[in-house]
């Protein structure tokens, strides 16, 4: 699911999983579309280094209120880039982050394989009614409705 900016709307669905997958840019002070894998406990104090989204503070917050609530996730990756330009909220991935997309799936596929998770590949995509927000999460959609 997209979590965008829904800050503590979260909370039920941290609290439920047994694990949880996150995909973000993240600030690490590395060169723009370095990838890091960061797992478990090391994940929020990461989230929290710098705040390079409007949702990221308010994700580490979620997490700290899963595990005060004593509901926190098992297991828990993220898989985040250094972005590019820090300073532009909501701005469109600049071509060497987009190209690290493939990058980021591999190795999300990698921890789930280390999570015992088996994956098999759909005989036919999702219909259209069937995806989270259809077009929602389109990126030439979100893109072509950003102002220049």
């Amino acid at each position: 699911m997209d979590g965008g900016t829904q800050g503590m709307f979260l909370l039920p669905w941290v609290r439920n999983a047994s694990r949880l997958l996150i995909f973000d840019a993240i600030d690490f002070g590395l060169a723009p579309g370095e990838l890091r894998v960061i797992l478990d406990a090391d994940v929020p104090s990461y989230m929290g280094a710098k705040k390079v989204s409007m949702h990221q503070t308010g994700f580490q917050e979620v997490l700290a209120a899963a595990q005060l609530l004593e509901g926190n996730p098992q297991q828990l990756a993220l898989v985040g880039v250094q972005p590019e330009e820090l300073d532009d909220y909501g701005g469109s991935l600049r071509p060497r982050i987009k190209a690290r997309i493939p990058d980021a799936l591999q190795r999300a596929l990698e921890v789930l394989a280390a999570w015992g998770i088996e994956l098999q590949r759909r005989a036919r995509p999702l219909a259209r009614a069937e995806l989270i927000g259809p077009g929602v999460l389109e990126m030439n959609a979100y893109e072509l409705g950003r102002p220049a």
